[in-house]
């Protein structure tokens, strides 16, 4: 991330509907992108979600969505075994989890039989061969996922397009890896969590947010080497070339709140791995080709983590107008970091401008230089002409959209992450005015 860029931030399921499916809507997007001077394609977790249909829930941090690439044919026998020779580490999981979760009706694993639940080796093993046709059939949608998705991957570098892939910092309770692994998390014998994820009150909600994701055992992580992380890690820049490390501050320290909490209001601070955990990563990987997602309370020691790394962190524009100095206002950027209009989490521009407080509207209008018709477009060149290495803006953002296109609003369950660009987003001219604005502004590299 040391060079100017600009980068779009859109999810796979966001692109446009295609006769072709998602492989041709994503090839004509980068054609657009090559045009417009975009160089950076930000996208959210690739795996299949799980509860709300959301990305940070997947099933699994290792497997792809497999519906993005139905059909085509049959995989050649030798090439599917090496696949999964290949990723044996967690593809065996996933193809039996999957198949259990297909013969139980959907229920999670920890609903399942005692035999099941606790993985006993002998219920296991009559559960694999019952379900070896399924299993094949999840193997294969893996590969036909990881082959097709090489495939793009390598278009969009042909393009001088890099993928910023993104790693939830904890997995969902109900998916294949807290299953497989639930000595690395704060379980009960049932598989019930002891006490869960989340985060004190903050922009997006008064009472916090209570993620309810199981917290991990740091303690036995760090007596394996941190291998779990690190085959994660490796793994993702298997499928990206960059990845965001959400909720960075978690490894600094984290909110636990009690299992059976309502809000997570009765949380309290517990130390993360910090340094350690990163340097196994480094020494294993070679490097740490990160952005940190250093977004809500961050403390000193968050700060000091992330510099120490020399990772980039996140600013915001969206947060940077309640007339505080704050680490996110336009003129204070620093190259180190990565700014947005707005993300995933954060209402569209358009959106979050109408429903400003008029003083708060005319200190946006001043700063931008723009009008309120063009409210989007001042915030993204503002996000161009900062300081900040790279310059992120939602596609909404490009289109001009209001609040029926926001992607998600954090602690509500339904409805979220369904926005689908509508057939006309690649126009020429929008390539056009994306491109003249990143040659003004030294983002055309």
């Amino acid at each position: 991330m040391s060079r100017r860029a600009a980068g779009l931030l859109l999810h796979p399921t966001s692109l446009p509907d295609d006769p072709g499916g998602l492989e041709s809507s994503a090839r004509r997007f980068f054609a657009w992108a090559e045009t417009a001077a975009v160089s950076v394609w930000q996208i959210l977790p690739v795996g299949p979600p799980g509860e709300g249909r959301s990305p940070y829930a997947a099933l699994s941090a290792f497997a792809g969505e497999p519906s993005w690439f139905p059909g085509g044919p049959d995989a050649d026998p030798e090439a599917l075994a090496g696949f999964a020779a290949q990723h044996a580490s967690w593809l065996d999981d996933w193809a039996l989890f999957a198949a259990l979760k297909e013969s139980s009706a959907g229920l999670p694993w920890f609903a399942w039989d005692e035999g099941l639940r606790r993985r006993d080796p002998a219920a296991l093993a009559r559960s694999a061969s019952a379900l070896a046709d399924r299993i094949v059939h999840h193997r294969s949608r893996q590969y036909a996922f990881f082959t097709r998705w090489g495939a793009l991957r390598a278009e969009a570098r042909d393009r001088g397009i890099t993928i910023l892939g993104d790693v939830p910092i904890y997995p969902a309770l109900d998916s294949a890896d807290v299953w497989a692994h639930q000595e690395l998390f704060h379980l009960d014998s049932d598989g019930a969590p002891t006490k869960v994820a989340g985060v004190p009150p903050d922009y997006f909600a008064k009472t916090g947010q209570l993620w309810g994701n199981p917290l991990y055992r740091w303690d036995r992580l760090r007596e394996t080497g941190y291998a779990w992380w690190i085959e994660r890690l490796r793994h993702g820049l298997l499928l990206h070339d960059e990845l965001r490390r959400d909720h960075f501050r978690g490894f600094a320290a984290y909110w636990a709140v009690p299992a059976e909490a309502e809000t997570a209001q009765e949380g309290s601070w517990e130390p993360g791995p910090g340094l350690a955990l990163f340097a196994a990563v480094r020494s294993a990987l070679g490097g740490l080709p990160f952005v940190a997602e250093d977004l809500g309370l961050i403390t000193e020691d968050v700060t000091a983590l992330r510099k120490g790394l020399g990772l980039p962190g996140m600013r915001v524009l969206q947060f940077g107008f309640d007339g505080a100095d704050g680490a996110h206002a336009a003129r204070l950027l620093t190259p180190d970091t990565v700014v947005y209009t707005g993300t995933h989490d954060n209402d569209t521009s358009r959106g979050w401008f109408t429903a400003l407080d008029p003083a708060v509207k005319a200190r946006v209008l001043e700063q931008t230089g723009g009008t309120a018709d063009e409210a989007a477009w001042g915030l993204m060149r503002l996000a161009y002409g900062s300081e900040s290495a790279l310059a992120v803006t939602p596609l909404q953002d490009v289109l001009d959209l209001g609040s029926e296109a926001r992607m998600n609003v954090p602690g509500v369950a339904g409805g979220n992450w369904r926005w689908r660009a509508p057939a006309d987003a690649f126009a020429p001219e929008r390539a056009e005015r994306l491109r003249l604005l990143a040659g003004k502004t030294g983002r055309d590299c």
